[in-house]
């Protein structure tokens, strides 16, 4: 008659055959709830307006459900049901740490006000003659540090820490016993045991691992120093005693002092600081104790090295053939491999987000496992997982993954047999062409790897002068510098009438079509107006005669919403994005690539959620450089460049 089956997307009930969804079950509460009222059975109470809102909750979290063509597309789960996400690992209490961390604030809260509190006088007599009498301020004591503990505690438990959730159950099942021996307060024991089974129920939703202790771990040398102080505290309090002092008694006025509760002894004159420090000395060593404590498992810390940059570019010469795929081989990215090694994605870590770097590159069956891993392997550091640079065609794997995504602007390609100086529309380009040859301008291509050392040289003399000092900017479009393994790459040189370098760009390959992506854009800023042009033009024309099909210029933020909106919103987000133009140079950039009458390929930034959108737009302008950087992190990134150079 009853029969519960458990499927892979979460527990199903079925009743004579017949499949029973919880807004079934929502609906029958709802109406034996308003039937029992019009029939006189029950009034309208507390316990009424609480069985309707149990009801209607089930009706709102099972909503999909109930339309047939959304029906079983969703996951159980203790809080809404959500669609189901193939790339993340199923787990069916995800909801439950924000609701859990609120639960044990709050019986955090009401064990410390129990504590601080005297006993209901008939349960301080009945508890008399269960223990010895000098037990039952003891316990008060002792009490008081743990509900401080476990309000600390609840902040790490939405963050979903193992340790934490580890904690937080060992302090409800404490401070439950401590609730009895203090003054048989049942209430604050069922509650708190309470809270304590449903934290073992939810165990699967805390995944964030803690970081490896190390012996020159700060929380060694936080313990170390509060234990210091601890002592120096109990010597000041056997100071303080007097001629009535114990050692017993030290010990338990010491534990008043760290509890913020008033003991036996009373301090005055110099001494009048004590207890006031001591309580503070508290607070510190549990909210600095517990940040080091449930610090999240961190990612590596070393750069790849060179056996897994070969392993990277031999993937990338196989299946790397997106415009951006060749960026990955920056000397600033950590590489991510699947287990066989045969793909890989680029990332950094920037404001707790792991930024993987335009889209993972490797043959389509092994991408989604790739993409899985990520998931897993942001998920136990506590990271948010975004892109930057993502293009079209990876965006149906990311959002199997549970992300979404943002459109943040186009690559211009240029198409170089289409391309042409002829026209109306490009003469002011053609117009810059003719001036700088007047003046005596050319251009030479090179690969790269086969430059001599004083034209190397030439080209370091011509990106200093253009950076004039500032840090190189880029992470998913661009390459970090000119040194390194960048094999197959080639550089277009512009001279001027007495045969110096002036101006260059750099390209990277895309393997397995015949495209080119800009790297770098560099000149001397002495030098004409136009000579950007100009090199672009002649590179188009050069790389053209080697077989180039496709040439990929700069990205253009937003360059939709400037040439071509959809509509209103599109206009008016356009005229928003030319404000910015004077700090980002957004609206300059799109025109300079206009120019070139390029095709242009959308790019995405994918993020989480609503949530971590800002947190990853945040991470992504860091990581192109357009905000500044911190000092730890500049400090980072020149020995990374250090070791570029090399």
């Amino acid at each position: 008659m009853i029969r519960l089956e458990r499927h892979s997307r979460g527990p199903r009930l079925y009743l004579f055959g017949r499949r029973v969804h919880e807004w079934h079950l929502g609906l029958v509460v709802i109406g034996v709830v308003v039937a029992g009222w019009l029939g006189g059975i029950w009034s309208i109470s507390v316990w009424t307006g609480v069985a309707l809102a149990v009801g209607a909750w089930m009706v709102v979290k099972d909503w999909r459900d109930v339309f047939p063509h959304l029906r079983d597309t969703a996951v159980w789960r203790f809080g809404l049901h959500r669609p189901f996400v193939p790339l993340r690992v199923l787990r069916y209490g995800d909801d439950l740490p924000s609701l859990v961390a609120l639960v044990a604030f709050v019986v955090g809260v009401v064990n410390l006000a129990s504590a601080l509190t005297p006993n209901i006088g008939w349960r301080h007599h009945t508890l008399l003659q269960l223990e010895p009498v000098e037990a039952v301020p003891l316990f008060h004591t002792v009490a008081v540090p743990a509900s401080a503990a476990l309000i600390t505690t609840a902040y790490y438990l939405r963050r979903r820490r193992i340790l934490a959730w580890a904690l937080a159950v060992a302090l409800l099942v404490v401070l439950g016993v401590l609730d009895l021996a203090k003054g048989l307060d049942f209430e604050e024991t069922a509650i708190s045991w309470a809270a304590a089974a449903v934290l073992w129920w939810g165990r699967e939703a805390f995944y964030v691992r803690p970081a490896r202790p190390r012996l020159t771990s700060p929380l060694w040398m936080l313990g170390v120093a509060t234990a210091i102080a601890t002592v120096a505290a109990s010597v000041t309090v056997w100071i303080a005693a007097g001629p009535s002092r114990t050692s017993l008694g030290t010990i338990r006025e010491t534990l008043d002092l760290l509890a913020w509760r008033t003991g036996s002894v009373a301090f005055h004159d110099e001494l009048s600081w004590l207890p006031l420090a001591v309580g503070l000395l508290t607070i510190f060593a549990i909210l600095i104790g517990a940040a080091l404590l449930f610090r999240p498992l961190g990612a590596p810390s070393e750069l790849p090295d060179e056996s897994s940059r070969r392993a990277a570019g031999a993937v990338l010469r196989r299946y790397g053939s997106d415009t951006l795929a060749f960026f990955k081989l920056r000397r600033d990215i950590h590489y991510l491999f699947s287990g066989d090694r045969q793909a890989f994605l680029g990332y950094r870590i920037e404001n707790r987000v792991l930024l993987v770097a335009g889209d993972p590159v490797g043959p389509p069956d092994r991408l989604p496992s790739l993409v899985r891993e990520a998931r897993t392997f942001a998920d136990v550091r506590g990271l948010r997982i975004g892109a930057v640079g993502a293009s079209e065609e990876m965006l149906p794997l990311w959002r199997e993954a549970g992300l979404r995504s943002l459109y943040i602007g186009d690559e211009a390609i240029i198409e170089t047999a289409r391309f042409s100086l002829e026209g109306r529309s490009i003469r002011k380009v053609r117009q810059s062409v003719n001036r700088l040859e007047r003046d005596g301008y050319s251009v030479e291509l090179h690969a790269l790897d086969m430059l001599d050392p004083a034209t190397r040289s030439e080209l370091d003399h011509v990106s200093q002068l253009w950076r004039a000092g500032t840090p190189e900017r880029g992470f998913s479009m661009a390459m970090d510098s000119l040194s390194g393994a960048h094999q197959d790459s080639m550089v277009v040189l512009a001279r001027d009438a007495e045969g110096r370098v002036r101006a260059f760009l750099h390209f990277v390959p895309a393997y397995g079509r015949h495209a080119m992506s800009l790297s770098f854009m560099r000149r001397d800023r002495d030098t004409p107006n136009g000579l950007m042009e100009f090199l672009v033009v002649r590179s188009t024309e050069l790389l053209r005669e080697s077989g180039i099909e496709e040439l990929s210029l700069n990205f253009a933020a937003f360059a939709r919403l400037l040439d071509r909106p959809a509509g209103l919103i599109d206009r008016t987000l356009g005229r928003i994005v030319s404000l910015g133009n004077a700090f980002f140079q957004i609206e300059s950039l799109y025109r300079f690539n206009a120019k070139f009458g390029p095709r242009w390929e959308p790019r995405y930034l994918v993020y989480e959620g609503p949530a971590a959108l800002g947190r990853t737009g945040v991470a992504a302008m860091r990581a192109e450089g357009q905000l500044p950087i911190r000092r730890g992190e500049k400090r980072k990134r020149s020995r990374t460049e250090t070791v570029a150079s090399r």
